[in-house]
């Protein structure tokens, strides 16, 4: 049987991450795995989840889409980020990032004495500008015979959704999630947790969307949607092994 499994949202959580696919047992040989983005920023682990996440890419052993929090590091990182981005970055996550990025340097720790973002940019484009080099080149969106997948979601008010604005595959909520898509295929995505629209962190299947970010980084779970025979439906999720940050 071959099947398409997807998650979303891992933001650093790496014990979370290896622990789901153990759980749906992903055999890479044979599942197409397809991750929707948003692997940095609250969990403690972004640089580990990126490795793994660069290896089973370039194996072939998986899909990799480009995420707001992936996208806002990239900014941060090669300094084109405004003073407000820059300050949203740390409000909604950043410091974790760089501690993982910058563990075992005197770079960036938990006092303010011990953090400059300057030499910590520069170690990181040093060291692991591979990294930084494999997220820039992520796409926005990847489609198949019956969905469409996207980190945040698609825009109903552009008749080809592909000619959206970039910043909607990575940040629209409210627009897309509470109206019909005007598109044939079924579109999944991350980015909104699925306890705002239902009030669970299980999976939300909103009919022609499905909603699958389980708000591991806030201590709830990370999901994964099992696809068989083209639109069979299992879904799975873990507990959040990393405390909330």
């Amino acid at each position: 049987m071959n099947r398409t499994l997807v998650i979303s949202d891992i933001h650093g959580c790496y014990a979370s991450f290896n622990e789901l696919l153990n759980t749906v047992r992903y055999m890479p040989e044979q599942d197409k795995l397809i991750l929707l983005g948003d692997f940095v920023d609250r969990g403690p682990k972004s640089k580990e989840v990126i490795e793994q996440v660069i290896g089973i890419v370039e194996a072939g052993q998986a899909i990799a889409l480009r995420g707001n929090h992936d996208q806002r590091f990239l900014e941060v990182m090669d300094n084109s980020a405004n003073e407000h981005a820059t300050q949203r970055f740390f409000e909604y996550g950043g410091h974790q990032t760089l501690s993982s990025y910058c563990s075992g340097t005197p770079l960036w720790n938990d006092s303010e004495e011990g953090r400059n973002l300057e030499a910590a940019r520069a170690y990181i484009q040093q060291t692991y500008g591979h990294h930084l080099a494999f997220l820039n080149q992520l796409p926005y969106y990847y489609e198949d015979d019956h969905h469409i997948y996207v980190h945040a979601g698609i825009n109903p008010e552009y008749v080809n959704w592909k000619e959206q604005p970039l910043l909607d595959f990575l940040w629209i909520r409210d627009p897309f999630y509470s109206k019909p898509t005007i598109v044939e295929k079924t579109v999944l995505f991350g980015h909104t947790r699925a306890i705002k629209m239902h009030d669970t962190a299980h999976i939300w299947f909103g009919g022609d969307k499905i909603g699958i970010d389980g708000g591991c980084a806030y201590g709830m779970q990370l999901n994964c949607l099992e696809i068989t025979n083209g639109q069979e439906y299992r879904a799975y999720h873990v507990n959040a092994v990393e405390s909330k940050s």
